[in-house]
């Protein structure tokens, strides 16, 4: 599968990531350039699609930590995603700036450290408080880049279901494991910043696989020392694939997409859906039951998402109103 080339203009700034994107940017979802498929989802469906890909797949990092553990995992995920990324999207060398590198680099970077960080967090407590402990930096990110007040709202009403999500205090869980997972939270906040402006300077998904490779090589080291030659173990490469796909090279490519056409700050809020996926994850592939304050958790969270989901259609319809 091979991701059409777009048109290779080169934007000579990088916007303010809380901006509206302008709708003909080169192969966002809604223009010539992007698949069909992938312009029929819009960019509350790719962010939706990517958030339920990326928990079944921590889902099933959890099952294969036992055999290379955390950072194996990860060095596994990252460099078969920059692989599969690189086939893909045969991104072109030339024609970049200092600027288009530089963020290439700093998204790469940021990468490997929210993904290192996260899988240490899981390494020591559930997969359902960590990612809502996780989910705080880009709550945090939508409050501070909001330039609407209702969006207060939704950040709000996402932070009780988050805490809800946790029992109502995170005093027992190990406390390694909530530094991991808050520090995490805090990449995850600057993965999205960066990841809008990569998509902006970058067409397709260029960006993201060059940013993949700099992630595997400044990830790959730490991966062999802890787990050696078992990173080579055929079953182990098959899983480790599986978690790459479902936790690298879908949501990444989804997102990416989704925030050419999506403020950060609406797409931050639309995180606040990952407890919820990755508690239903937990349940289906690690059988960790639900218990009612957690359905009423889930609740929340989604309540808040789709209040952020008809924020943006509003603002959207209100955009493309003519004037009298």
């Amino acid at each position: 599968m091979t991701l059409p080339s777009a048109d290779p203009a080169t934007p000579a700034a990088t916007p303010d990531p809380t901006s509206e994107p302008s709708a003909a940017t080169p192969g966002a979802p809604g223009t010539p350039g992007t698949p069909r498929g992938i312009r029929a989802l819009g960019p509350v469906g790719l962010v939706l699609a990517g958030g339920i890909s990326v928990q079944f797949g921590g889902a099933l990092a959890v099952t294969l930590m036992p055999r290379v553990g955390a950072l194996g995992v990860v060095a596994l995920r990252l460099a078969v995603a920059a692989i599969v990324l690189m086939v893909i999207c045969r991104p072109k060398l030339r024609g970049h700036s200092r600027a288009d590198w530089g963020t290439v680099a700093v998204f790469g970077i940021t990468m490997a450290a929210m993904n290192g960080l996260f899988y240490q967090s899981v390494a020591r407590i559930p997969l359902g408080p960590a990612v809502s402990l996780e989910v705080l930096g880009p709550l945090i990110l939508s409050v501070v880049a909001s330039r609407r007040a209702v969006n207060l709202v939704w950040a709000g009403l996402a932070l009780g279901g988050v805490f809800l999500l946790g029992g109502g205090g995170f005093s027992t869980l190990d406390p390694a494991g909530v530094a991991f997972a808050l520090s995490a939270g805090a990449m995850w906040a600057a993965y999205i910043v960066f990841s809008a402006r990569t998509g902006r300077r970058f067409p397709q998904a260029d960006g993201l696989a060059l940013a993949m490779v700099v992630a595997a090589v400044a990830f790959l080291p730490l991966g062999l020392v802890e787990s050696g030659d078992r990173l080579l173990n055929p079953t182990t490469l098959a899983l480790g694939s599986a978690v790459a796909i479902l936790s690298s090279v879908l949501p990444y490519t989804l997102e990416l997409l989704a925030l050419r056409r999506m403020p950060a700050s609406t797409f931050a809020v639309l995180m606040s859906l990952e407890p919820a996926v990755a508690s239903i994850a937990g349940f289906l592939v690690l059988s960790q039951t639900l218990s009612v304050t957690e359905g009423l958790a889930i609740g929340l969270v989604i309540a808040a998402s789709m209040g952020a989901v008809r924020t943006q259609v509003g603002r959207g319809r209100a955009k493309n109103v003519p004037e009298s």
